[in-house]
């Protein structure tokens, strides 16, 4: 202890804490939008895992969170992981003590449910003598007020691609529904041979977050081009699952979308833009650094328990290069039924 007279205690959430978690999240400086309390019901309700929202209290007041959940696949192996289907994850606290606490209640969880391993996807190195992957960054950048400052500050390539996707006459606007986001989104993915995660989970998130959720898409004469999920946390905007029909490209749907979302977010007094994880060596991680965005290195960090050397089920994995090929050959409608069964998997 550290001079307080009562102990911390770890405790599972429940839903009467929900509260209280999600108070202490949007003070701490640690915290994600990530670690809000309602990723366990999405987690839960639309893919079937097992989760462990862990939190360290003291005298009733709530020192330090760690959301965690459990994939169990035959495909991709067993770990208990904070968070599945989520960028950052880990411990946030107010304490060390607590920050400590939580971690060894979070191996000592893994043991008991005979995981291969525990992984925590952290913003910043926790655990320097656990294996550890530099395979992900992170771009984040605070905006101006002024939109056409933001505009300015876009490096001269990247600029001309936004002006073309302008003067190309593309419009966007707010949807209150996700038909043209998800038909946007799963073509996407389907080109970059990833299996599409199910529809149901999306309306969960727009239900689960409706407060912290938008869904921006873009369009031309009427016809969708490309639609963006954004998660808002404070005073950042989080664009988180998007994409673009195939005639995307030649309008520069893409670069106009990311725009557009930026300068209503500048309007409307929003001061971080976070672009969001990359991998290295990616035309994802060549596109956001286009955009004068420098990339921020993620520690995600691994404590083995059954397995020996860290799980790797990236798309960079030289193993699942054939499937990705195969994939992409798939017909989209196929693509769309079977890939939400592999995605559940894939978090």
């Amino acid at each position: 202890m550290t001079g307080n007279l009562t102990p911390l205690a770890v405790y599972e959430l429940k839903s009467n804490d929900k509260v209280r978690w999600d108070a202490f999240v949007e003070t701490c400086p640690e915290a994600s939008f990530f670690h809000r309390a309602g990723w366990k019901r999405v987690i839960e309700d639309a893919f079937g895992h097992p989760t462990c929202f862990l939190y360290a209290e003291r005298d009733g007041q709530i020192e330090g969170v760690l959301p965690l959940a459990q994939i169990n696949s035959f495909l991709f192996g067993n770990s208990l992981t904070s968070l599945p289907f989520c960028v950052y994850g880990g411990v946030a606290a107010s304490s060390a003590e607590a920050a400590t606490l939580l971690m060894e209640s979070a191996v000592k969880k893994a043991e008991a449910l005979g995981v291969d391993a525990l992984e925590l996807r952290n913003q910043k190195a926790r655990n320097p003598d656990w294996p550890s992957k530099d395979l992900y960054v992170t771009f984040r950048k605070e905006i101006d007020p002024d939109p056409e400052k933001n505009l300015t500050n876009i490096p001269r390539k990247q600029r001309a691609m936004v002006r073309k996707g302008i003067k190309g006459g593309l419009q966007g606007e707010w949807d209150d529904g996700i038909d043209r986001f998800y038909d946007a989104y799963s073509q996407s993915v389907h080109a970059l041979g990833t299996p599409v995660f199910p529809r149901h989970y999306f309306s969960i998130l727009r239900e689960e977050f409706a407060e912290n959720s938008r869904i921006l898409t873009i369009s031309k004469n009427g016809h969708t081009v490309a639609s963006v999920m954004s998660f808002y946390f404070r005073d950042e905007v989080l664009p988180y699952y998007g994409g673009g029909t195939a005639e995307a490209r030649s309008l520069k749907g893409n670069d106009f979308m990311y725009w557009d979302l930026m300068r209503r977010s500048a309007e409307e007094g929003i001061r971080v833009f976070d672009f969001g994880r990359s991998k290295q060596g990616t035309g994802s991680f060549s596109f956001k650094k286009n955009w004068g965005f420098e990339a921020q290195q993620l520690h995600y960090e691994f404590k083995l328990i059954k397995a020996k050397e860290m799980p790797d089920v990236s798309p960079m994995n030289a193993k699942y290069r054939t499937f990705i090929k195969m994939w992409k050959m798939l017909p989209l409608p196929i693509a769309n039924t079977i890939g939400p069964w592999l995605a559940r998997s894939l978090g």
